[in-house]
């Protein structure tokens, strides 16, 4: 059995990380710590939890204990962590924060359908951002084939779940309920690792990527809506995209619209493609906190140890 630990475990990342984790047929947690809610059980934070385990949160960690960490702690605690902890020879980590997506300090950036063999001889991963997921999962293709001529216009809606645990403004109910908004207009965080990946597939491209993000009035789940000028056409872009996606455990092309229902509470990204004029359209959906955060740190630590990437994470869609 893999030993696992898990820093930073009461936000909603580490809560569906435990509900894939405490199901996974090779995984046996050892520890979940949580400083603010130490001797608490799991459930009693994750309350969809109960009945499905007695494990409690705990103050202290060992390092040496486990066989892969889970760093769930909020953005930057991540490098905070190994400032103050060494790391013991062989343990493979998995952090979901945005810390190290540069691939800096040795790790490797966690997205499978863009390097899986570097993933599976990586000790390190940085697990994607879940805009940057949806997003890259629409335009690797393109990039990889050299068909990126022109700006990549964006607009992209995500569920309240995609801000956190910790309550503010625009999280609050009687705010997010019957509402939506757009924020950080041309300058989310997720660019960044966007960019730098779709330039290193795409030597040439020097054109902006526009990306105008939303806040839903719904739980979780990302629909990115994505165009950009194509010579290709409708049938030939699906050729392309379902021969680069034909060894993806997780990423779908469909021959019909997609919609979220579809993919939340799965580790799925379904993806479909409509040429209008000269601007093919792309539509990719993903759960913000399975493929977009925890199913995809799963399907990476699977990756890393040698098992299926599917093991663990066949879930169903919530689609009624």
């Amino acid at each position: 059995m893999i030993k696992a630990g898990i820093i930073g475990g009461a936000g909603y990342t580490a809560g569906e990380l435990l509900r894939i984790l405490i199901n996974h047929p090779e995984v046996e947690i050892t520890f979940v710590h949580s400083s603010s809610n130490a001797g608490n059980k799991l459930y009693e934070v994750h309350e969809g939890l109960f009945g499905d385990t007695e494990l409690c949160f705990s103050a202290e960690y060992d390092l040496n204990a486990v066989d892969v960490l889970f760093l769930c702690s909020a953005h930057g605690k991540s490098a905070e962590f190994w400032n103050e902890n060494e790391r013991p020879a062989g343990l493979k980590v998995v952090d979901l924060a945005q810390d190290f997506r540069d691939e800096s300090a040795g790790y490797v950036y966690g997205l499978p359908e863009l390097q899986r063999e570097k993933i599976r001889k990586a000790d390190l991963i940085a697990n994607p951002g879940c805009f940057a997921t949806a997003i890259q999962l629409a335009i690797l293709p393109l990039a990889a084939a050299g068909l990126l001529k022109d700006e990549v216009e964006i607009t992209a809606i995500t569920g309240s779940t995609g801000a956190g645990v910790k309550p503010g403004a625009t999280t609050h109910f009687s705010w997010r309920n019957n509402n939506i908004s757009a924020y950080k207009v041309f300058e989310h965080q997720h660019l960044k690792e966007i960019g730098r990946n779709i330039c290193n597939l795409q030597k040439d491209f020097d054109k902006a990527i526009n990306f105008v993000p939303v806040r839903g009035d719904f739980a979780r789940g990302i629909f990115a809506s994505v165009y950009t000028s194509c010579d290709l056409s409708t049938e030939e872009a699906v050729t392309l995209y379902k021969n680069y996606y034909g060894d993806a455990a997780f990423t779908f092309v469909s021959d019909k619209a997609v919609d979220l229902k579809q993919v939340v509470n799965t580790n799925k990204c379904i993806i479909s493609l409509e040429k209008h004029g000269d601007k093919l359209v792309i539509a990719s959906v993903i759960d913000n906190l399975l493929k977009g955060a925890s199913g995809q740190a799963v399907q990476n630590m699977n990756l890393i140890f040698g098992l299926p990437e599917s093991t663990g994470l066949k879930l169903k869609a919530s689609a009624f």
